[in-house]
């Protein structure tokens, strides 16, 4: 056969294109990636938002896709089984990587000073140095005000009524400057 005749073309249908691959057409499976790569890209970076777990997630539907391609059945179009499969594979994904949390207080009132100290794994502390140094940095870049704001409602847990009223300010500005101040620390 000559290197034309296993290019499968692009108008080809999503059906078609999958008996192509069921029979061994390489370039069937290319095609149907092509078509779905940057859809499922999207969909996934809208979830995760982390470029590498992206790119993970999206290698890891595409060989899901390949490994059970036998069992689409066309009872639905194509694309919703694609999608199907996509959120299935996030979802397992998500039971299978629980973050482990590392606990920031010793007890209520003692701040962990050195994590390393703690009988957490290296790459635990290490992680939560990192979190710690971010939060500090983005500390460090709020104003006085701001930071006001974001202890009396997120660590005082004082309603924006209560924080508005004790402010002198109105509470779409308190609503305002918390945006801001959030915004700021999550840019760190």
């Amino acid at each position: 056969m000559a290197a034309q005749e296993l290019v499968a073309p692009t108008g080809s249908s999503d059906e078609s294109l999958v008996e192509l691959v069921r029979g061994g057409d390489r370039t069937a499976f290319d095609a149907l990636y092509r078509r779905y790569f940057p859809r499922i890209y999207r969909f996934l970076d809208r979830r995760l938002g982390n470029r590498a777990d992206v790119e993970e997630t999206v290698q890891e539907v595409f060989i899901n896709l390949f490994a059970s391609l036998d069992s689409f059945r066309g009872e639905a179009p194509f694309a919703a089984w694609v999608f199907g499969l996509t959120r299935r594979t996030l979802a397992n994904r998500f039971k299978r990587k629980r973050c482990e949390t590392v606990p920031l207080a010793v007890d209520d009132d003692q701040l962990v000073s050195d994590p390393a100290s703690r009988d957490a794994d290296p790459h635990l502390a290490y992680e939560l140095n990192e979190r710690l140094a971010r939060l500090q940095r983005g500390l460090d870049s709020l104003s006085p005000d701001q930071w006001e704001l974001f202890r009396l409602r997120h660590l005082e847990n004082h309603s924006i009524e209560e924080i508005a009223h004790q402010l002198a300010k109105s509470e779409d500005a308190v609503k305002s400057h918390l945006y801001r101040a959030r915004k700021l620390l999550l840019a760190r």
